[in-house]
């Protein structure tokens, strides 16, 4: 008798890795598994014989009342990939028509950020008020967080360095790194640094220049957005990211938000897990606060409309303007002394902050962390990017 009989498995949520290893490990499911992983291999299914689609379609039902079923993974786990093999190969297991793809395979994240305040702060925020920028005061509060000025370092570093005689970086690295932090860092700091509000070109080069474009995803020419899509849905993890952005952001009409699943935080959350892999997505330019993935729909030919439909997603969806709008609807600027200090809980997170330094200077130099092992910083002359990598920090103005 299957050790998994007589378990409700359709009320419990096993992690994929987990759920891969009960089922392996039974004798009645094992099969099941491995008959379904041929038939979602390429053409494994024309090596199972004529009765192949009987046999594919039979393991996918029976599974369905596996722990396969239902299973998740957590974005950034250890074995990620491995884990989210598991969950596609029943989850997409398109076989003559049946298509069990269910959102997507990662954990619901709790988002506590108070959206809700934000829209309301700017209204209070004329009467007894000084400016303050929120960009600079994200680099500060990421500088005195252990974890946030770690990883933030690590993929200044490798998104920086070049290898080789080409003087190019490791781009491989560059997004590896850039993965691990956002995926590890809590939103509260990498929301705060890539979605900061901007009123002049200056911040907003900065702002676009958070992820180092140049080594995370640019090149010469833009490749065919068709491509970069299929790229990323060759690989599990962009392919799992995409799908969660896909949910998160999906657009709607009727919805006041303008999101079908009117959560503003959960759509920016998926928007930021796309960030290091082949759709990397970032700010067009550094007069708007558009965003897009580094490709074009010039040379799509007849299949124009489904390359503009994906580029869409990013730069004509209504759910993730608002969410990047609302985001930046928060107050810019905080009560001077004697008045009452009513603030959201990314404020509260940058009151250990140090004292903003004189405006001029905010203009024209960032740094991105005085406490940078190797001092790495960087500033603008006539909007160029110019790294220092001499201690001490030589970007002084």
């Amino acid at each position: 008798m299957s050790s998994l009989q007589g378990i409700n498995h359709l009320s419990v949520k096993y992690d994929c890795l987990m759920a891969g290893d009960m089922c392996s490990s039974d004798d009645t499911c094992s099969p099941r598994l491995r008959t379904l992983r041929q038939c979602v291999a390429g053409n494994g299914s024309m090596k199972l014989g004529p009765g192949a689609r009987s046999q594919c379609a039979n393991a996918v039902s029976a599974l369905l009342s596996s722990p396969l079923h239902g299973c998740q993974c957590k974005r950034g786990m250890k074995k990620e990939k491995n884990c989210l093999s598991i969950y596609w190969s029943l989850h997409q297991s398109i076989i003559h028509g049946l298509n069990l793809v269910e959102s997507y395979p990662y954990e619901t994240v709790q988002w506590d950020y108070d959206y809700v305040r934000l829209a309301s702060i700017t209204a209070d925020s004329d009467v007894g008020m000084v400016p303050v920028n929120r960009c600079l005061d994200a680099a500060k509060a990421c500088n005195v967080d252990d974890l946030c000025q770690k990883l933030r370092t690590e993929y200044v570093s490798a998104c920086i360095k070049p290898t080789g005689k080409s003087g190019l970086c490791n781009r491989v690295k560059c997004n590896k790194a850039l993965r691990r932090f956002f995926d590890r860092v809590p939103a509260d700091h990498t929301h705060e640094l890539l979605f900061c509000p901007c009123k002049d070109t200056a911040c907003a080069e900065r702002r676009r220049q958070t992820i180092v474009p140049s080594c995370s995803y640019e090149s010469v020419e833009k490749p065919s957005c068709l491509t970069q899509r299929r790229f990323c849905e060759a690989d599990y993890v962009c392919k799992s990211r995409l799908a969660q952005f896909q949910y998160d952001c999906e657009p709607s009409e009727v919805s006041a938000s303008g999101c079908k699943q009117r959560n503003y935080g959960a759509c920016l959350l998926a928007y930021t897990g796309l960030i290091g892999s082949p759709i990397t997505p970032n700010y067009l330019d550094n007069a708007t606060s558009s965003v897009a993935p580094w490709c074009s729909c010039s040379a799509s030919g007849n299949q124009r409309q489904e390359c503009q439909d994906f580029l869409d997603y990013f730069t004509d969806n209504i759910c993730l303007r608002n969410a990047l709008k609302v985001f930046g609807s928060e107050s810019d600027q905080q009560p001077t002394a004697g008045q009452s200090n009513t603030l959201s809980p990314a404020h509260h997170n940058r009151q250990n902050s140090t004292t903003s330094p004189p405006e001029g200077i905010l203009t024209r130099g960032y740094i991105l962390d005085k406490k940078f092992p190797t001092q790495v910083c960087f500033f603008w002359l006539s909007f160029t990017f110019v790294w220092c990598l001499v201690p001490p920090c030589c970007c002084v103005l």
